[in-house]
């Protein structure tokens, strides 16, 4: 399944990997409207969010060889 999702990325260019982060973004304030009381979650919580999400994409394009 992910080698099929891996070929069909691969056909994807700057502007449409552009548009998928601002339709998400979107949806993240859409998202936000509807449950306010997620904004209140601690920036330390979010910091951890955001570097546990990140560690393996960051290590596939700029570290492994």
């Amino acid at each position: 399944m992910f080698e099929k999702m891996n070929e069909r990325i691969k056909n994807l260019t700057v502007i449409d990997i552009g548009l998928i982060k601002m339709s998400v973004f979107f949806a993240t304030i859409f998202i936000i409207h509807l449950f306010p009381q997620l904004l209140n979650i601690s920036y330390t919580v979010l910091v951890i969010l955001v570097l546990a999400l990140a560690v393996k994409p960051i290590y596939v394009v700029w570290l492994k060889k």
